[in-house]
C-alpha cells in the first residue's frame, strides 16, 4: 500500500507502524492492509481476561494513528468466537473487589468498545459458535458481523445477576435489531441464533464454517481496497449521527462529503472514471 502523503511535522507523532507489533493476550496478523485479530484461547472458548480486555482496547486506540491498516477483522480461535469473561479470572476476582475497583473495571470495558467505535477502520467480526457476554459486545461493537448458521449470541448478563446496560448495549444494540428485539435479548439473555440473527439484521451475512475466514477476510479486503479517508468519515458519520436530529445530520454531512472532495482519491476516481479504468485510492 502506498504511504499516505503528510507533513512531516505531523507525521512525528501521530502515524505509527504495527510492524514487529506481537500483543501478548491475543493474536495479531497482518494480510496486506487487512488486520486480523484472534482470540485464541480455545480450551476455553476464547474468554476475556482483564489483561486482554486492557491490551485489545489499547490496539483498537492506536489504531486510529496507524495507515497501514485499513480494515480489521476479529475471530476466535477454534469453533467459538468468544464466551465473555474468564468466570475463574474475571468474574470471581469481581465479587471480592471494592466499588471503586469495580467502577474502575466496567468503564475499562466500555473503553474497549469506545475505542473500537472511534477507531477509523471498519471493523468486520468473523463469528462461529460461542458468542457470550463480552464477546456478544465485541461483535455488536463492530461496523459488519459475518456469521454461521451454529453461531449462538447471547448478551447474558441479567443470567449472571447483572443488568443488559453492558459496555453501551441498550444504546447501540436497539439501533442494530430494533428496540423490542434488543429489549428480548438483553431481558432474557437467552442465545440468538445464526439464521434469526440474519432475519433481525444482527448478523449482515452467513456462510458455512470452513467460509468463515475466507469470506471475512475478502470482505475486509474489499473495504480496505475502497478510499480509506472516505470510509473513516463514513464510519465517524454513522456513530456521532445517532445523536443528531435530521438537520443536523444533514449539515454534518454537507461538511464531511465537502472534506472528502478534497481529497486525491475523489480525483483518481473521476480521472479513472473519464480513462474508464477502475481507481486504485491510496487514503489520500
Amino acid at each position: 500500500m502506498t504511504e499516505r502523503a503528510m507533513s512531516e511535522h505531523l507525521r512525528e507523532g501521530n502515524r505509527q507502524s504495527l510492524q514487529g507489533y506481537t500483543p501478548q493476550h491475543f493474536g495479531w496478523a497482518q494480510h496486506g492492509d487487512v488486520g486480523l485479530i484472534t482470540l485464541n484461547r480455545p480450551e476455553r472458548k476464547n474468554p476475556l481476561t482483564f489483561e486482554s480486555y486492557a491490551e485489545l482496547r489499547d490496539l483498537f486506540r492506536r489504531l486510529s494513528y496507524v495507515d497501514e491498516v485499513r480494515a480489521i477483522v476479529v475471530q476466535g480461535a477454534g469453533d467459538n468466537f468468544c464466551s465473555g469473561g474468564d468466570v475463574h479470572e474475571i468474574i470471581g476476582p469481581l465479587t471480592t473487589m471494592s466499588m471503586p475497583d469495580l467502577l474502575a473495571f466496567t468503564r475499562m470495558t466500555g473503553d474497549l468498545v469506545k475505542a473500537m467505535r472511534a477507531c477509523p477502520q471498519p471493523v468486520i467480526a468473523a463469528i462461529d459458535g460461542v458468542c457470550a457476554g463480552a464477546g456478544a459486545i465485541m461483535a455488536m461493537a463492530s461496523d459488519l458481523r459475518v456469521g454461521t448458521a451454529r453461531s449462538k449470541t447471547a448478551f447474558l448478563f441479567t443470567r449472571v445477576g447483572l443488568a443488559g446496560c453492558d459496555m453501551g448495549a441498550c444504546s447501540i444494540l436497539p439501533r442494530i435489531v430494533g428496540q423490542g428485539r434488543a429489549s428480548d435479548l438483553l431481558y432474557s439473555g437467552r442465545s440468538l441464533g445464526g439464521e434469526e440473527g440474519l432475519s433481525w439484521g444482527f448478523m449482515n451475512r452467513l456462510v458455512a464454517p470452513e467460509r468463515l475466514l475466507p469470506e471475512a477476510l475478502e470482505w475486509a479486503q474489499q473495504i480496505a481496497g475502497g478510499p480509506a479517508f472516505a470510509h473513516a468519515m463514513t464510519k465517524k458519520m454513522l456513530h456521532q449521527e445517532w445523536a443528531m436530529g435530521v438537520d443536523e445530520a444533514i449539515e454534518s454531512e454537507a461538511q464531511a462529503q465537502a472534506i472528502c472532495m478534497m481529497t486525491q482519491d475523489f480525483h483518481r476516481a473521476y480521472h479513472a472514471f473519464v480513462a474508464k479504468q477502475r481507481p486504485e485510492f491510496q487514503g489520500d
